[in-house]
């Protein structure tokens, strides 16, 4: 059986209860000029334990349809936010 996709991005909003929504940063060539552009896609993710916080480094896998919008699960939090 094959492995399921999996991302890491930053969370950007955690306004709702038990989902996060994740912003995944992807580097891309322009077709034309060759120059390297960032592409950022955002995600809305399955966090049960409430544990993710804005500004936290994570990485998500793709899931069973959880809502319209939400595909995606938090798996771990890699990294935590600075707390200025």
């Amino acid at each position: 059986m094959g492995t399921k996709a999996e991302l890491q991005g930053v969370v950007v909003s955690d306004k709702m209860d038990q989902s996060v929504v994740v912003a995944v940063e992807r580097r891309v060539r322009h077709k034309l000029y060759g120059k390297i552009q960032r592409r950022t896609s955002k995600f809305m993710a399955h966090d049960p334990a409430n544990d993710a916080k804005v500004g936290d480094r994570v990485a998500i896998v793709a899931s069973r349809p959880m809502s319209r919008r939400k595909r995606w699960a938090v798996i771990r939090v890699v990294e935590r936010a600075q707390v200025v």
